[in-house]
Formats: structure tokens, C-alpha cells, sequence
């Protein structure tokens, strides 16, 4: 079970990784065409993306070290929160695809919390 949750834990990782690092570098092109980019103003987005950033090192390293765990299940419950508001925003625009994604990461923490995942 251990090995099962550090996979989904590195995947999550991954993928806020990549959303951070979409909404701080790629912003102008990963934009386009998408209306809910719209609901913020872009330096919002970009607070956004470093806050993924930060968390995704905080969903690893702490637990990696077995230094201040805690800090994971703060770092993963921020992310939470995020993808929480994001599947409201998406869901404002219609947007299907994001809706998925966002819940399927919130469902995969609350399986990781519930498992006495730290």
C-alpha cells in the first residue's frame, strides 16, 4: 500500500508540477482558446502557478526526509482547496475536460488522506 500511495503521490506531483510551470512560463500559450484563463488577471495566474510549484516540492520532499511531514498534508491540502476552486471555475465555463482532471486529482488525495497517508 505504502508503494501505491508514493506513485500517486510522484503523478500528483507531476502533474501540479506542469500546471505551475503552464501557468508561469507558458502562460500566453497555454491561454488561448481557454475562458476560464479569463477569470483571473494573468498575475493572479501566475501567484497560482508558484503556489503549485511550492506545494508540489512540499508533497515530496518533507516526506521523503522525514523531516516535518506535515508540511506534505498542508501542501496537499492546499492543493486540494485549489483544485476544488478550479473545478467551480471550470465548471462556470463549461469546461469538461479540466472538470475531470481536477476532480480526479481531489479524489486521488482523499483516497491518499483517508489511507493515513502523511
Amino acid at each position: 500500500m505504502n508503494i501505491l500511495l508514493w506513485v500517486l503521490q510522484v503523478l500528483a506531483a507531476l502533474l501540479y508540477g506542469a500546471s505551475g510551470v503552464m501557468k508561469v512560463f507558458m502562460f500566453d500559450k497555454v491561454s488561448e482558446g481557454v475562458p476560464s484563463f479569463g477569470a483571473l488577471p494573468r498575475e493572479a495566474w501566475m501567484a497560482l502557478g508558484i503556489l503549485e510549484l511550492v506545494c508540489t516540492v512540499g508533497l515530496i520532499v518533507p516526506a521523503a526526509l522525514h523531516w516535518h511531514p506535515a508540511l506534505t498534508v498542508v501542501a496537499a491540502t492546499v492543493l486540494t482547496i485549489e483544485s476544488l476552486v478550479f473545478v467551480w471555475v471550470h465548471a462556470k465555463y463549461g469546461e469538461i475536460t479540466p472538470i475531470i482532471l481536477s476532480g480526479v486529482l481531489v479524489s486521488s488525495w482523499r483516497s491518499s488522506r483517508t489511507a493515513g497517508w502523511s
